[in-house]
């Protein structure tokens, strides 16, 4: 972890790139006009966002389309997945993953404006019928429901919004523009024209002791976590057998070990909550068959 003038630092280091990519977002918005992004066209007196404008919490910075898309496809976004932007401003991420995915969509917008502006951009894009805005805190939302959640907000937002989102069902994606989590690493990162994005995926929680099953045999299984990192020991009489190649992916699990007498098993499953059950092979390729382990 790190020490509170570290993290203020580096905090400071990343508000001071938030500044350099609203200054780039001011640049690209004024050079295409907009050109790229197809909202239905204002009437008089209607609301017309600007870029800079003040929220609730942040300010408002649109995210090109083209990263729009490359986030979408980070977190391989299908028309079986239900996606929550937060803090969605003109909508486009939403109305991107109802239009391009065909996936099920919610925006939570603090911006009465801007979801009026977004439900008319839906209904002009003729995705209405998948996507819809809402006006509300996204801290005071549940959006506990998402299969994919997308958001661009500041990294003290993030890190605020963090407890809850590792509480998520595992397995769910989450995509951010430029800004990261701190210490918990992201599964990937991408860099487009200078942009950035982060993936995760929620991981399980299998801290803790477990009683393995396996080849008709009951062993003692002590696992330890840091987000998605794991790592852990069987035991053996009074050997403490150390896994290898531990790793954890959303609700997926696997590791191995090697037995006394030089073999090593490989186990691969998934995690149910107390529960995890998968299949194992030996050292020669060979199916061993199945695996249970139940938390202690």
């Amino acid at each position: 972890m790190k020490s509170s003038s570290a993290a203020n630092a580096a905090v400071g280091r990343t508000f001071a790139g938030f500044i350099v990519s609203v200054a780039i977002s001011v640049a690209i918005s004024a050079a295409i006009g907009g050109a790229a992004w197809a909202q239905a066209p204002a009437q008089k007196d209607e609301f017309v966002p600007h870029v800079g404008q003040a929220g609730k919490d942040v300010i408002w910075v649109p995210t090109p389309e083209e990263l729009v898309e490359r986030m979408l496809r980070m977190a391989q976004a299908t028309p079986k997945d239900f996606v929550i932007d937060l803090g969605s401003g003109d909508g486009r991420i939403a109305i991107a993953a109802a239009k391009k995915i065909g996936a099920r969509a919610i925006g939570i917008e603090y911006n009465p404006d801007m979801v009026t502006l977004s439900n008319r951009s839906a209904q002009a894009q003729g995705v209405s019928d998948k996507v819809k805005f809402i006006k509300a805190d996204i801290f005071e939302s549940d959006f506990s429901e998402a299969t994919v959640i997308t958001m661009y907000l500041l990294p003290g937002l993030n890190l605020k919004l963090r407890p809850k989102l590792l509480g998520m069902k595992p397995g769910t994606r989450l995509v951010s523009h430029q800004f990261n989590m701190d210490d918990w690493e992201p599964d990937e990162r991408t860099s487009l024209e200078g942009r950035l994005a982060f993936l995760w995926i929620v991981p399980a929680k299998v801290q803790g002791d477990w009683q393995l099953k396996a080849g008709g045999q009951t062993r003692d299984l002590a696992l330890t976590q840091q987000y998605q990192k794991i790592n852990g020991h069987l035991k053996i009489g009074a050997l403490e057998a150390g896994l290898r190649d531990a790793a954890l992916h959303g609700d997926r699990i696997g590791f191995g070990w090697v037995d006394n007498t030089g073999v090593r098993h490989d186990f691969s499953g998934r995690v149910n909550g107390n529960q995890m059950e998968g299949t194992v092979r030996s050292g020669d390729g060979r199916d061993e068959g199945r695996w249970t382990a139940t938390r202690r």
